[in-house]
């Protein structure tokens, strides 16, 4: 006798294919059977839902929040069992204590750095296991570039020695044998962008050589975008290692209707046979931490030598020219318009204020000078702040999310006063505008793209499909009712129209409410 069975869903298998009814039997963790007169303990009438794998979110940063609140209501109410950490080129292993130190200051407008949290890891293998001591979804993790620089060369601008690439390559490899499942890039991001692309071929080479994939975001996603995304497919072809491309997007004026050229550029890479994927959030805006518009130069030796600069007048002049007139590389090349940047989450209760309008209006009200309100908030919050970047187009999310190697990613960070609300809705969302409201895929091939697709990339053979033997990550939605209801004012909203989530065939979400279990664990990959 099966654990539950679920009676007669619409299944929709994460392979694409047309969706059929079934009754599906759970066991000891596993989809035990497919099929009729299923007996089981308990019963779910899931007549008129909707049956699909759990959701894999395939660029996330809930690296500390999975830890700090294990029962992780943003991830499990949306349908997702499976997430990657480590992204964007900056996360906590591997590490010594003075680069974690550092890292706890520079990724709190990410993560938070939360009182009394027991950092007692180091190595990506340690982190794992910290993981499997209870959290309520299942969890990869990617080896961050940035850090690696930070433990091999710490925060110079200049090309890593010899002997520097060797630690890298090394700590790389450990990484791998220990779990993880590639690396990922940073390089708008300091001291990930100062890496240039033969050190970027080197470390894939030792990716590569191990079966894992490279996540790289790249240096620009405004001015240079194109070039930005040719450099990664060059990395991927010199190093023959799998590309997967984050939160892969084409932003700011100069990209509008952009995307064709893009997606023209990844097909012709496909075709001579490069392995190349992508992710995509549903949303324009982006979200980021308020310090990366900075220039790559003014961040040199860390945040601590930023600060630096920006208490310096001469210094701020030469920074503020750069952000405002050039464009910086932090800005992904492009001026800044200061009403596009909404400063949304804070350390110190008495910048409240700001938090909900864009540094412009901000300024404005103040009567002060945006550049010279972004400095000292800067200054003020020890650079921990969060910002939303109003800069996205809708053509050209509609453009990359229909492509055949597109999967999901929320990219959402879970901490601040008001996040962006990817975070908590990014899954539902596709269904809810592009399935439902727009066309723009069918709900079988937008369960593909969330699935199966994903779990092909992460080499998983035992999830990411309603199959046999399969590990039973499933989640059930009205297909009618399934929505986003976290909004830019209200972001922590649980998502509507999923009743059901089971991870590793536990209930962590059972009749529309979080049962507060921990059957989640650390994924590991078998180089």
């Amino acid at each position: 006798m099966d654990d539950v069975v679920l009676r007669g869903p619409l299944i929709a298998d994460g392979t694409g294919a047309s969706a059929y009814r079934a009754d599906v039997g759970i066991k000891d963790g596993v989809i035990s059977s497919i099929g009729e007169s299923i007996s089981a303990t308990r019963s779910i009438d899931a007549d008129g839902l909707v049956l699909a794998p759990g959701f894999i979110d395939m660029h996330s940063h809930s690296d500390l929040r999975i830890l700090a609140e294990p029962d992780h209501l943003a991830k499990v109410s949306q349908g997702v069992t499976t997430e990657v950490l480590g992204q964007d080129g900056l996360s906590y292993a591997p590490v010594n204590d003075e680069v974690l130190a550092t890292l706890r200051g520079q990724l709190a407008g990410w993560n938070d750095d939360p009182p009394g949290f027991d950092w007692n890891w180091r190595s990506v293998g340690q982190y794992l296991d910290r993981l499997d001591q209870g959290i309520a979804v299942n969890a990869a993790y990617l080896v961050p570039q940035g850090t690696l620089r930070m433990l091999a060369v710490g925060w110079e601008d200049r090309p890593a020695t010899d002997a520097e690439m060797l630690v890298m390559k090394n700590k790389l490899a450990k990484s791998l044998v220990e779990g993880a499942f590639g690396m990922s890039s940073g390089l708008t991001y300091t001291p990930g962008m100062y890496a240039d692309t033969s050190e970027l071929v080197q470390l894939c080479e030792v990716v590569g050589n191990y079966g894992g994939f490279y996540s790289p975001h790249h240096r620009s996603y405004g001015a240079g975008a194109l070039e930005a995304y040719a450099e990664m497919v060059d990395v991927s072809k010199r190093s023959g290692c799998p590309l997967h491309l984050a939160h892969a997007t084409m932003n700011f004026p100069v990209n509008k209707g952009k995307a064709p050229e893009l997606l023209a550029l990844l097909d012709d890479a496909i075709a001579g046979g490069a392995d190349i994927s992508l992710d995509t959030y549903p949303y324009l805006p982006g979200a980021t931490y308020l310090s990366a518009l900075l220039p790559s130069w003014a961040t040199e030796g860390g945040p601590d030598s930023a600060l630096a600069r920006l208490s310096d007048v001469d210094t701020r002049e030469r920074i503020r020219e750069e952000i405002e007139e050039t464009g910086s590389d932090g800005c992904h090349g492009v001026p800044v318009d200061w009403d596009s940047i909404e400063i949304n989450g804070v350390r110190n209760e008495r910048n409240a204020h700001l938090v909900g309008a864009s540094v412009y209006s901000s300024a404005l009200r103040l009567g002060r000078a945006p550049a010279d309100l972004y400095f000292d908030v800067l200054v003020d919050e020890r650079m921990g702040t969060s910002c939303l970047m109003h800069v996205g187009h809708e053509e050209n999310v509609q453009a990359i999310m229909k492509h055949p190697a597109h999967t999901g990613g929320s990219d959402g960070l879970l901490v601040g006063d008001r996040p962006h609300p990817r975070a908590w809705g990014t899954f539902p969302r596709y269904f809810a505008r592009y399935v439902r409201e727009l066309g723009v895929l069918s709900l079988e091939e937008c369960v593909e793209h969330l699935t199966g697709r994903a779990a092909k990339r992460l080499r998983l053979t035992d999830r990411g499909l309603v199959r046999e033997g399969y590990a039973a990550d499933l989640v059930l939605f009205d297909a009618s009712k399934i929505a986003d209801t976290a909004t830019f004012d209200q972001p922590r909203q649980q998502a509507a129209g999923i009743p059901y989530v089971f991870c590793n065939g536990v209930t962590v979400i059972d009749e529309g409410t979080a049962t507060g279990s921990l059957p989640g664990h650390s994924l590991r990959s078998r180089p």
